[in-house]
Parts: C-alpha cells; structure tokens; sequence
C-alpha cells in the first residue's frame, strides 16, 4: 500500500500563485489510505482520556468525525463566521494567504473539558492557534493537535511549540 503521503496530491498556485496546495481530498477518496490514517491519528489518545474532538473548518470535521466515533467522545465543529447557527464567540486570525475569522457554540464546550483538535495541515499555525484560544475562552484543556500534514518551512509547528501545545503529524511536505 502507499504510504499516506504518497496519497496526498500537490496542486500548485492554488489557491494563489505560489502556493503548493497539498491536497487530502485523494487521500480520503482512497478507503485503505483514509482507515490508516485515522488510526495512526487515534493510535496516541487510545488511553488518554478525551471529551471532544475540535474538527477546524472544513478537512477538520471530516477527519475528527472518524477521530471521535473511534475515541467514543463529541464532535464539535469550529467554523468560518456566520457558518453556525445558535451563540458563538469569535476569533480572527491570519493565515498563509490571508486573514479569517473562526466561530464555535459558545455552548459546544464545558469547563474543564479534554480537547483535542484536529485539521488536515498545520501550515502558519494561525487557524490552530485561533482554535485553541476559542476552547481556552471556553474553559477547556487543550491536550494536543493532531494534523495529517506539517509545512515546517511555514513555522506552524513551532508557533505552538512556543504556545506549550503538544502535536501529532503523520507526514511532512517542504515549501509552501
């Protein structure tokens, strides 16, 4: 079988020139490749206990719906403003190609809660760092990100390493 990198299409000057698009959309469509990798980002929490799974907008909610129902904890979707519909709390954050804003329930959270949240790629670390600060305001414990992929050169992983938060990548691409 391929590995799971091997998976992951590269489509370039997407969504801007100059960006390598690595895209996971090839990997999930391939039923042995996608069951592999949500087990290798199962595998390190299979013991810990977790209450909620943080799937960001939009590869995240794909991934951590099968994170979650593998972990037998919730699901809770942070997404793009105006995208959900009861009470949220906002966030703005910048990321490799532009600025957003991400929202959560204001009630999708409980104090004290073990989160771990989860996206395809970990590029410039904005989008993670906007959903930590979303759970934290809520009063969850954040215990990890897990991510599919890590662009190192963009300073994501770092970015969090600075912020104490503990990650989990399956695989690596260099560049943008």
């Amino acid at each position: 079988m391929s590995s799971i990198k091997d998976l992951i299409r590269t489509i370039p000057d997407f969504p801007i020139p100059g960006i390598m698009f690595r895209d996971v959309t090839s990997l999930f469509d391939n039923a042995k490749g996608f069951g592999e990798c949500i087990e290798k980002l199962v595998e390190p929490y299979r013991s810990t206990k977790i209450d909620k799974i943080i799937g960001l907008e939009a590869r995240g909610f794909i991934i951590g719906g099968a994170i979650a129902r593998e972990l037998e904890c919730g699901f809770v979707p942070i997404r793009k403003a105006g995208k959900l519909p009861g009470k949220t709390i906002t966030q703005d954050y910048e990321l490799e190609y532009g600025k957003a804003t991400l929202e959560i329930h204001e009630d999708a959270i409980s104090a004290g809660d073990k989160i771990l949240i989860v996206d395809d790629l970990l590029a410039t670390g904005g989008t993670a760092e906007a959903g930590i600060s979303l759970v934290e305001k809520l009063g969850g414990e954040i215990l990890a990100c897990a991510f599919i992929i890590n662009l190192p050169d963009l300073g994501g992983s770092k970015r969090l390493e600075s912020l104490g938060i503990s990650q989990h990548i399956l695989c690596e691409f260099s560049g943008h």
